[in-house]
């Protein structure tokens, strides 16, 4: 499938840091990213916020997606909005935003786009406001644009259109009339079928995928036996899904990788050896969010799954995602059903 987006992508690419391999480049959609990390929606602000940490660089990641904007400014969903659970963390922010006018006008140019590429999350309640969102972004800097299909924790819009393949398709279409920018579409995992949402995405127009978002969960307070999030429910993360998205992305490869199709893989990457797992299962970069909110600490577990993943400098190393044979998940076989044996049971006196 073409890319439509390789045209209008930003003039020239971002200078990558030094402390990172060559090996690590890759293209994607058009662009050229400086190493396959992602990091995600709504995890870094609108770019800016994790800049003014000491020691980080957005030079170290491949794109940054920017916090979902939509057409109006959002207050967001009551509190409480956030809640850790044993393997994860819920949340229900609502799309909290000051509008696409705003983000265009007075957030975009204080980023820097010699940095890494930066991507717009695109929101809406209704296809028009869906299409009014992604025109303003067209005639931004902004390198690509997500299209956020299957926000979770809103109460209306992007839950509706994420869970259905004909309304899915129907977004991405409407959009992709109105942009030449590479459009990713990010797929729910809260369906029947990920792999006809993402075909049908794919006929529309869309240049990527991005693989999964948050899964539908809520907490209840058994002292007040009420819920513990405002909105009663709210998008599950962490390192409790990632099971699940991994099963997804080698899903979805299997129907976009005959188009040329790639895919972000994410979902509770907290570690090196959770996006290696990614990559091996057929994604071309990884999101990461988790590891953002990951508390340092003295974990055995993940040190030796990190010194058991692949050299990265080996002399004439191929860029990252074009190292790994991705594995053919089983095919069911169906079999008769054998007879159980019944069983006897003593009987017993009267």
């Amino acid at each position: 499938m073409s890319t439509p987006g390789a045209a209008a992508g930003a003039a020239s690419p971002p200078a990558a840091s030094d402390a990172l391999p060559a090996s690590l480049r890759l293209k994607f959609s058009g662009l050229d990213f400086a190493s396959p990390i992602v990091l995600l929606s709504g995890c870094v602000g609108f770019g800016e916020e994790y800049t003014r940490i000491e020691g980080f660089s957005n030079r170290d990641a491949g794109a940054v997606v920017l916090k979902g904007t939509t057409r109006e400014p959002r207050l967001g969903n009551p509190p409480h909005r956030v809640y850790e659970t044993p393997a994860g963390m819920l949340n229900a922010i609502g799309l909290q935003n000051p509008g696409v006018d705003q983000v265009v006008r007075g957030i975009l140019p204080q980023l820097d786009f010699s940095e890494t590429r930066f991507i717009a999350n695109v929101c809406g309640s209704t296809i028009e406001e869906y299409v009014e969102v992604t025109r303003r972004f067209d005639e931004s800097r902004i390198d690509a644009m997500e299209i956020n299909i299957s926000c979770p924790n809103v109460k209306e819009g992007g839950v509706a259109f994420g869970n259905f393949p004909d309304m899915s398709a129907r977004v991405v279409a409407a959009c992709r009339r109105v942009t030449r920018k590479p459009l990713i579409t990010k797929l729910s995992p809260n369906q029947t079928d990920i792999r006809e949402n993402a075909r049908r995405c794919i006929e529309a127009g869309s240049d990527a995928l991005a693989v999964i978002n948050t899964i539908m969960g809520m907490a209840i307070d058994v002292r007040t036996r009420r819920p513990v999030i405002g909105n009663v429910q709210g998008g599950l993360s962490g390192p409790a899904i990632k099971p699940i998205a991994l099963l997804k992305v080698r899903q979805v490869y299997e129907v976009a990788h005959p188009h040329g199709i790639p895919i972000i893989g994410q979902g509770g990457i907290a570690s090196a050896g959770d996006a290696l797992e990614f990559l091996i299962a057929g994604a071309t970069a990884v999101g990461v969010g988790t590891a953002l909110f990951y508390v340092a600490r003295d974990d055995r577990q993940h040190r030796e799954r990190d010194e058991e993943g692949p050299e990265r400098e080996r002399p004439g190393a191929e860029p990252v995602a074009q190292e790994f044979e991705v594995p053919q998940l089983p095919r069911p076989r169906h079999r008769p059903a054998r007879p159980r044996p019944r069983r006897r049971y003593p009987c017993r006196a009267p």
